[in-house]
């Protein structure tokens, strides 16, 4: 069998393939309320019909000045986990688990949605915006300088993922993913780029890992031992002097130790640099973190089923993330199983005449 259509089991939950859907923000709660709806239903359906074995959401903000944009979804009241849950009842309804994203965008909050023809930048109070946070008062270049966050905002701000974590687990999401990738809040107080603090959650990788390290534990005494936990990790920042891949791979030792199920092995968006991007730029990261003993996932520019297979079958990985190839293909997995001459997942009885 090859390998994408080997089963996971990660504590109590069995993932049925290795083709997992990265979490895509879609910036599409139009009423600026954190509220997801159809869009959200519509577009993590199709790939669950599609055959994927995991679904994870978008970045869902655990506060409500946690949102990249107005627009973005969140996770911060027994309301937002009502909402969620049509969706999870489908995905469910086709046989898939689903994970939630939950994430603080930190000193990156409070933008406009990167969609054409809109300005970029911070979107001012008087448009819908509010003032963000961070690790320190440096701004992420473009936008406003954050409110360097005391103490008692980090608690509060742990407290809310655990929070959040726990209601996500409520409204019957099968695992929960922090997102500490792309200059958001968690990955600000990693990088020494973004954290000048003098305080125990700054200095060195000690220091910076703390509020990622408390996090994690707080919503895994939230969400109990049975439930898996993903942390998304920037793996480098592809410059000089930021977070880079040695201390990601001492961050991925002590999540280990913790007990985390998945790294989910991703890299840049702290500060603005020229990446190196290619057909799998990212495997060589997640191929590191994975030697060091962590179970991880790897995502970026892999498109097609016989790439994909041999990242997983020379060990560089153990899933398989797909992000804008899935957004052209929503059943790519299917694809995939035909390529390489497997027997396919189950189509829907809607979709039998269709497939490969």
């Amino acid at each position: 069998m090859a390998e994408l259509f080997t089963p996971m089991t990660l504590r109590g939950l069995t993932i049925e393939n290795r083709i997992w859907l990265a979490p895509m923000c879609q910036y599409s709660c139009e009423a600026e309320d954190g509220m997801p709806g159809s869009w959200h239903l519509v577009h993590l359906g199709a790939r669950a019909t599609g055959g994927f074995g995991l679904i994870l959401t978008e970045a869902s903000a655990v506060v409500p000045e946690g949102r990249i944009s107005p627009q973005d979804a969140g996770i911060w009241s027994d309301d937002h986990a009502a909402a969620w849950t049509p969706v999870v009842d489908f995905v469910h309804s086709q046989g898939t688990p689903i994970g939630m994203q939950l994430a603080h965008a930190g000193r990156k909050a409070s933008t406009y949605r990167p969609f054409d023809g809109n300005p970029r930048g911070t979107v001012p109070e008087s448009e819908g915006g509010w003032q963000p946070v961070g690790a320190s008062p440096i701004a992420y270049p473009g936008y406003t300088e954050p409110t360097e966050m005391t103490e008692d905002d980090i608690a509060e701000v742990v407290a809310a993922f655990a929070a959040a974590a726990k209601r996500a687990i409520g409204a019957g999401f099968d695992l929960v993913e922090l997102h500490a990738a792309h200059g958001y809040l968690l990955h600000s107080f990693l990088s020494p780029l973004s954290n000048q603090r003098t305080d125990r959650y700054g200095g060195d990788l000690e220091g910076r890992s703390r509020l990622l390290l408390e996090t994690y534990d707080a919503v895994r005494a939230a969400v109990g031992e049975d439930v898996p936990v993903f942390v998304r990790l920037s793996a480098s920042e592809w410059t000089e002097g930021g977070f880079d891949i040695a201390e990601a791979v001492e961050v991925s030792r002590a999540l280990d130790a913790r007990g985390v199920d998945v790294i989910d092995v991703s890299s840049g968006g702290n500060v603005p640099v020229k990446v190196p991007v290619g057909p799998g730029y990212q495997v060589p990261l997640s191929a590191a973190i994975r030697d060091a003993g962590a179970t991880t996932a790897t995502v970026g520019l892999i498109t097609e089923p016989g790439q994909a297979e041999t990242i997983l079958a020379s060990g560089q990985a153990d899933a398989i993330l797909l992000a804008r190839v899935a957004l052209r293909e929503p059943a790519w997995p299917q694809r995939a199983a035909h390529e390489l001459g497997e027997e396919p997942g189950p189509y829907p009885p809607q979709y039998v005449r269709g497939r490969w």
